[in-house]
């Protein structure tokens, strides 16, 4: 085909056509249409954690341009556990049979530790760096499911007075609550520790299926248990000793207790509260209940951090009364817990007060295990 501009020379067309096609041939081409990306093979999901009928599990993470990748899990042992990568780029490692129980356990991904990725259930904290990993018994342990009657777990948020800023609080209440429009129950407030949050006894402490299950066999009385964040002192602000004790004690006497007693049919009397906690939530009910007789008839502490017993607790638990108000002062600790020292200190302090208690010593160290055993054996004592 002859250009435009041929055809002008030529003489062969009119000058506005000549025109015409000079302008037609001066049109940039049409753009080719973009190639099509090319299909990306679709990674195959990576399953973590991978529990097999034998109670071993295996753990892996993708992580191709890794170094080295490690297995933290919470039971005694001799350090980490090295994975080992195959050629897709994924890391993996198979653990020993376990015992039935709940796990915590992180990836160590070239010395920063992580959760699993592969993994929904984490560990509500303070800093959220370990997953959770469920092994059923066979018969099912007390914080397993089982089939029966089950309570419900609700999540308050509140604005706290006592610390001018918003707050949440967890709140379990028994099966049968909603149908039972009459009954007043008893409450239980129930601390966490200081690496953990407000929703930790309830995600990884199994408070709610604990409670479900003694309720179910007759063992423990249908109950709320109250579960409140701990840290009335903010990440980041200059500690000050007893100062989180002293805030939390007006959080939850000012705010917690009357937003329970004011949403719930809770029996708001001294004879139908408890207070019970773990570690640093140890020592606050403990010292909290011991000072407000009136307040907690059944006072417990799971491994209580109590450095000071003698300056926080001497004048409650001497002053007239006391034994007559507390109908149960409860603490347990593990003989491998490295806060045995301070309880066996508080329990022979007790004893030359004369005031009745009772103190446990169990086998277990510093580890949820142990205290979920404790809520087990706490509840089914109280509110008698």
């Amino acid at each position: 085909m002859k250009t435009a501009r041929a055809l002008c020379l030529l003489g062969s067309v009119s000058l506005m056509a000549c025109l015409s096609l000079q302008a037609e041939e001066a049109k940039p081409a049409a753009p080719k249409p973009p190639a099509a990306p090319p299909k990306r093979k679709p990674e195959k999901v990576v399953v973590s954690p991978e529990v097999h009928p034998d109670h071993t599990v295996t753990f892996r993470l993708r992580a191709p341009a890794a170094q080295k990748v490690e297995l933290s899990l919470a039971i005694p042992k001799d350090g980490n556990m090295p994975m080992a990568q195959g050629t897709d780029g994924v890391w993996s490692v198979t653990t020993a049979a376990l015992e039935p129980d709940i796990y915590e356990y992180s990836l160590v991904v070239d010395g920063v530790r992580m959760t699993d990725p592969g993994n929904v259930h984490t560990k509500p904290g303070r800093q959220t760096n370990s997953s959770i990993v469920f092994i059923q018994g066979n018969p099912p342990r007390l914080h397993d499911w089982q089939e029966v009657p089950h309570g419900a777990v609700t999540i308050h948020a509140y604005h706290s007075k006592a610390l001018n800023r918003v707050r949440r609080v967890v709140v379990y209440t028994p099966p049968g609550y909603t149908k039972d429009t009459e009954t007043k129950y008893p409450t239980l407030y129930l601390f966490h520790g200081s690496g953990d949050i407000e929703g930790c006894w309830a995600e990884l402490g199994r408070a709610p299926l604990i409670l479900d299950n003694l309720i179910a066999q007759g063992k423990a009385k249908p109950m709320l248990i109250v579960m409140p964040n701990g840290h009335a002192v903010e990440q980041g602000e200059s500690p000050v000793p007893n100062k989180n004790l002293e805030m939390f004690e007006k959080d939850l006497l000012g705010d917690i207790m009357p937003l329970v007693e004011g949403n719930y049919r809770v029996a708001p009397d001294a004879a139908h509260r408890a207070i019970i906690g773990l570690s640093m939530g140890g020592g606050q009910s403990l010292v909290i209940g011991m000072t407000h007789p009136d307040m907690f008839a059944w006072i417990g502490g799971m491994s209580g951090y109590v450095p000071d017993a003698e300056n926080t607790v001497g004048a409650s638990i001497t002053a007239p009364g006391f034994g007559d108000k507390v109908k149960l002062l409860w603490f347990a600790i593990g003989k491998q817990d490295f806060l045995l020292e301070q309880n066996k200190t508080l329990d022979a302090f007790l004893t030359s007060k004369n005031v009745k208690h009772e103190f446990v010593l169990t086998e277990g160290g510093h580890q949820w295990p142990v205290w979920r055993g404790y809520l087990a054996d706490f509840a089914p004592l109280i509110f008698k």
